[in-house]
């Protein structure tokens, strides 16, 4: 049977419609969801996923060349790729399935588009999970570390940002909270200094908001050589997985063991709060070497910003596994709003009174 000519060119123009919708370039929250989506599948396949970043020459950024550049992506990815902004003369491309062997290959073809010299943009390759740091040697095009807010770490790709309600109310609530606790941090600390050697603030380096070093502060509550003296006692923890939990901690002063059951030891994170590295509501951030042994599915936590309390800290505390820890973390995730957020600091004042397990 043949088709009439009006309707054979109705089927190549949606044809082509679809094509072009397929590779369009994705606007940057909506490439930014799309890349969270499928680390989530990765994650429950156990596959590959490459984010191939490609940025334009200084001069060639305009939006002649960037749909220059969305031409030539469409020729070349996949029905299953995705193509977006990341950043003013940045483009992204999503590669599920894909090795990083695989995305310099696309990436090969792309920059060999464009004539050699200064005109070629520069590539760099992302795999999750991390095989490495990009570029091992393998190059194409002009392959440079990439400026301006493109960042050395994938962790970066799949951060929630964080509301300015959100900001707001834990600018408001840790300023509260710094001048309502002022008087008990200067007893506090002046109880420390009378009974143990060393500082009264303890100050330990934590991994935060997309991965982000930072240093939490606390009062001190262990002898000074308590860090050195850890690994020693690892074989007692009675968390498992890679945070270290023991309830009769040898290390700890007595004066420390009341403020870690009372959870006064954390009054000078609320400073932390003021300065942005953590929130009032949020996963509790791990030790940087304590969270580098987290699994990839767990690592999503880092998505948002740490907090003082959050689900585990109400409802499980260290009495759960390792395991469902991080899931009440996820669950934070799903579920997070303002109203959320007031929802476990309400509860969190109970859960301490009532709490079980070692801290």
């Amino acid at each position: 049977m043949v088709l009439p000519v009006w309707f054979r060119k109705k089927l190549i123009m949606i044809r082509q419609a679809q094509a072009d919708n397929r590779t369009s370039l994705l606007a940057e929250p909506e490439f930014r969801a799309t890349v969270v989506r499928e680390r989530v599948r990765a994650d429950r396949n156990h596959s590959p996923l490459a984010v191939l970043v490609i940025e334009l020459a200084a001069d060639r950024s305009t939006r002649r060349d960037v749909n220059f550049l969305s031409k030539v992506l469409r020729r070349r990815l996949r029905v299953t790729d995705s193509a977006g902004h990341l950043a003013k003369g940045v483009v992204a491309v999503l590669l599920p399935d894909t090795p990083k062997a695989g995305a310099w290959k696309v990436a090969s073809d792309i920059c060999d588009v464009y004539p050699p010299g200064l005109e070629r943009p520069n590539c760099e390759v992302y795999v999750y999970p991390d095989e490495g740091s990009p570029s091992d040697g393998e190059t194409s095009g002009r392959i440079e570390q990439p400026v301006g807010s493109v960042s050395s770490k994938l962790d970066l790709l799949f951060v929630h940002p964080t509301p300015m309600v959100k900001r707001a109310f834990d600018v408001f609530g840790a300023s509260l909270g710094l001048i309502a606790a002022a008087p008990f941090l200067l007893l506090i600390g002046g109880l420390i200094k009378l009974t143990s050697r060393g500082p009264v603030i303890f100050s330990q380096l934590r991994e935060g908001h997309g991965g982000r070093h930072f240093q939490i502060h606390k009062l001190r509550t262990m002898r000074v050589d308590a860090e050195r003296l850890q690994a020693d006692l690892r074989a007692h923890s009675e968390q498992d997985g890679p945070a270290f939990k023991m309830r009769h901690d040898p290390r700890m002063t007595w004066i420390g063991r009341f403020l870690r059951r009372s959870s006064l030891d954390e009054l000078p994170q609320l400073w932390n709060v003021l300065m942005g590295d953590m929130s009032l509501v949020g996963p509790r951030p791990l030790p940087v070497e304590e969270s580098l042994q987290c699994a990839p599915w767990q690592r999503r936590r880092l998505a948002v910003v740490p907090g003082l309390t959050c689900v585990w800290q109400v409802r499980g505390r260290s009495v759960v596994p390792f395991d469902e820890w991080m899931r009440m973390d996820l669950q934070y995730l799903r579920n997070r709003s303002l109203f959320y957020d007031v929802q476990l600091l309400l509860s969190t004042v109970p859960a301490l009174v009532l709490q079980r397990g070692p801290r």
